[in-house]
């Protein structure tokens, strides 16, 4: 898979060739996958994209649904390539997970507003609040989605921090989920390589 910054229909793989890489590769991607995931408590797991991570969704939408037009690899890469990463962000794929469906039921509704309450917070700054779900609302008065898009804008000094070694923090203050945490060495450099 060719990183370049930009991804286009022509810097795609065609359905034949993605089918080869994928027998090889996609124990690589599982394993970066794991590496920009975040578990903030129990139930809230963070998955920081990037444009390995999108690439390869696009790539398996592609797969599985067999698209090979055009207009069809466009419409894919104009859902998911806004959430790569831009260079003074780290963008996310937030997930609420409960395994029982009426335990899941409950707490969505408990839970309204927490896709707005999360924070990333760089050693020495205030802390960042999401920006959530640019693309459409997935709330109503009844309850959050179990799936929440955000993005955490850093400033230029909070990026330099960061590639310095700052230390940061990732937490919720929702009152119904409060929780935070130290992103670990590894995770961090990853996120690291995102900024610029």
């Amino acid at each position: 898979m060719q990183l370049t910054g930009h991804i286009t229909p022509e810097s795609l793989m065609s359905l034949e060739a993605y089918t080869k890489w994928r027998k090889v590769h996609k124990p690589e991607v599982i394993a970066h996958r794991k590496l920009r995931s975040v578990q903030l408590g129990e139930h809230v797991n963070l998955q920081f994209e990037s444009e390995t991570t999108i690439r390869y969704q696009i790539q398996e939408m592609l797969r599985i649904e067999k698209v090979f037009e055009e207009e069809g690899i466009v419409q894919e890469i104009e859902a998911y390539a806004p959430l790569v990463p831009t260079g003074t962000n780290w963008k996310a794929t937030m997930m609420l997970e409960y395994t029982d469906v009426n335990e899941r039921k409950r707490e969505l509704g408990r839970l309204i507003g927490i896709e707005d309450r999360m924070f990333v917070e760089v050693q020495g700054y205030a802390r960042v609040y999401a920006i959530a779900d640019e693309d459409l609302d997935r709330e109503n008065e009844e309850k959050t989605s179990a799936v929440h898009f955000v993005r955490f804008e850093l400033t230029p000094a909070m990026c330099a921090a960061v590639k310095a070694g700052a230390m940061v923090k990732m937490g919720c203050d929702h009152t119904h989920y409060p929780a935070h945490m130290e992103v670990s060495a590894e995770t961090l450099a990853s996120l690291a390589g995102d900024l610029k």
